[in-house]
C-alpha cells in the first residue's frame, strides 16, 4: 500500500490484527445440507476471502438442529461440521490473508422456514416438508400462519448456553480467527432480549435486565469458551422501529455490559423481529448513527452496515467517526472485487493476488474504460515491492507444498 486512506489501515479488533476496516458480513447462503458445508461454500467464502476484505464472516450458522432457520443453513453442532469447516478454513488460508470469522446463532421462533430457494419464502414449514418444533421466551408466532413455539424451559435456557459454548470451542478448533454471536434480526436472543417477543415473568424475562440475561450468560460461557487470542463480537439491535420495543438507549446500556464482559465489537443493526412494524426505508448509511452511538458511549468498536455502497462513502464513514469498520454484504454479492474498486477510488494502491496482478488499474490500460476515470495510485508493479500479503509469497503446490522459495 502506497497511499493513506483510513479504510485501507490496519485495526486492531480486541487480539486480531486486521489489514483494513473492510469486513464481508455474514450471508446466509441455505446450500448446506444436514448443517454441514458444501462445495459452494468454498467458492462463495473463497471468493470473498479475495475480494480485499481485510475480514470475511461466514453466515449465521446453528449452535443446535433446532436452531436452523431452513434445511439448508449451516451448523456447528457435530464434529462433522467442524471437521468439514476447519477443511475449507485451510484451503481459503493457503490463498488469502483476510482473517476468518464465524457468527453462531439459534433462530428460535423464526427457525423451520422455507428458504429462498423454495416456492416461497417468509414462511413456516408444514409438517409435511419437514417442519419441526420451534422454542422461544413466549409462545408467540412469528406471524398470522406461522407455528407456535414452545415456551422455553429453564433446561432448555441452559442447553442453548452450553450450545452456544460448545459451538465456539468448535469454532476455535476450526481454526477462526473470530466468533460473532447473532442478537439480532428477530432470531432467539433476540427475542429474549426485546419485550414484544418475551413475556416471561421469571428470572429470564420482566425488567431489562431479567430480558438481557440470556444474551450476557451466552456471552459469559462463549468467552469462556474461546482462547484469548479470538476476538469475540455480538451484532445486536439498535431499536425494534416500534414504541414498546428496545430503544437505542437499551441498546448502548446493553452494550457498555457487554464491553465489560469482553466483547471486542458491536454490530449494529436494527427491527426484523416482527412483521408489522414500520421500519423507515433505506437510505445510503442509514444506520451508521447507530454504531456511531455505541461507539462514543459503550468502549466498544463497531461496525457498520446498510447500504453502505462505495469506498468514498465508507472512507467517510471511518474517517469521520461513524464506526471503525464496514461491513458489506450485497454490495459484495454485486461486485466481488469492491475493495479493489474502492481502492482505486481513493488512489489506494493494495495488494491483489499475484494471479490476478493483471488486472490492477496501474498494470491494464483498459482500467479507466471500464470503470470511469483514471485513478491516481503508484504505479510501481507488486512485484517490486517486499511481500508484505500472505498472496506476495510462493503459494503450495504439489512440488513445492509448504509454499516456500524454491
Amino acid at each position: 500500500m502506497t497511499t493513506a486512506a483510513t479504510l485501507f489501515s490496519p485495526f486492531t479488533l480486541g487480539p486480531l490484527r486486521l489489514e483494513n476496516r473492510i469486513v464481508a458480513s455474514p450471508m446466509c447462503q441455505y446450500s448446506a445440507v444436514a448443517g454441514r458445508v458444501q462445495p459452494w461454500h468454498l467458492v462463495h467464502l473463497g471468493g470473498l476471502a479475495l475480494s480485499g476484505a481485510g475480514l470475511v464472516i461466514a453466515e449465521a450458522t446453528a449452535v443446535n438442529a433446532q436452531g436452523r432457520i431452513t434445511h439448508g443453513c449451516l451448523g456447528l453442532y457435530d464434529a462433522s461440521h467442524e471437521a468439514a469447516l476447519g477443511a475449507i478454513l485451510a484451503q481459503i488460508r493457503a490463498f488469502s490473508p483476510a482473517a476468518l470469522g464465524i457468527q453462531l446463532s439459534h433462530a428460535g421462533r423464526r427457525a423451520s422456514a422455507r428458504s429462498i430457494f423454495e416456492r416461497s419464502k417468509g414462511e413456516s414449514l408444514p409438517p409435511d416438508e419437514g417442519a419441526w418444533e420451534t422454542v422461544a421466551p413466549s409462545a408467540l408466532p412469528v406471524a398470522p400462519g406461522w407455528h407456535r413455539p414452545r415456551v422455553m424451559t429453564g433446561a432448555d435456557i441452559a442447553q442453548v448456553i452450553d450450545d452456544f459454548a460448545a459451538a465456539a470451542a468448535r469454532a476455535d478448533r476450526a481454526g477462526f480467527d473470530l466468533v460473532e454471536i447473532h442478537a439480532a434480526h428477530g432470531y432467539l436472543l433476540h427475542q429474549f432480549l426485546s419485550p414484544l417477543t418475551n413475556r416471561r415473568t421469571d428470572d429470564w424475562g420482566g425488567d431489562q435486565p431479567a430480558r438481557n440475561r440470556l444474551l450476557i450468560e451466552v456471552v459469559r460461557a462463549v468467552r469462556a469458551a474461546l482462547p484469548a487470542t479470538r476476538a469475540l463480537g455480538v451484532r445486536m439491535t439498535s431499536t425494534d422501529w416500534h414504541p414498546d420495543g428496545l430503544t437505542l438507549d437499551d441498546a448502548v446500556a446493553l452494550a457498555q455490559t457487554l464491553a465489560a464482559l469482553g466483547v471486542d465489537y458491536a454490530v449494529m443493526s436494527a427491527g426484523n423481529l416482527t412483521p408489522d412494524v414500520r421500519i423507515p426505508a433505506a437510505t445510503p448509511g442509514h444506520q451508521v448513527p447507530f454504531a456511531a452511538r455505541i461507539r462514543e458511549r459503550a468502549g466498544l468498536a463497531t461496525m457498520a452496515v446498510g447500504q453502505i455502497l462505495d469506498g468514498p462513502q465508507a472512507q467517510a464513514i471511518v474517517a469521520e467517526g461513524g464506526a471503525d469498520l464496514v461491513a458489506i454484504a450485497r454490495a459484495l454479492l454485486d461486485d466481488p472485487r469492491w475493495a479493489w474498486h474502492a481502492a482505486a477510488a481513493l488512489g489506494v494502491d493494495i495488494d491483489y493476488p499475484p494471479q490476478y496482478i493483471r488486472a490492477r488499474p496501474n498494470n491494464w490500460t483498459g482500467y479507466a474504460l471500464v470503470h470511469g476515470g483514471a485513478p491516481e495510485i503508484a504505479s510501481a508493479r507488486q512485484a517490486d515491492r517486499p511481500p508484505t500479503a500472505l498472496w506476495d509469497r510462493p503459494q503450495a503446490t504439489t512440488d513445492n507444498p509448504k509454499g516456500s522459495a524454491p
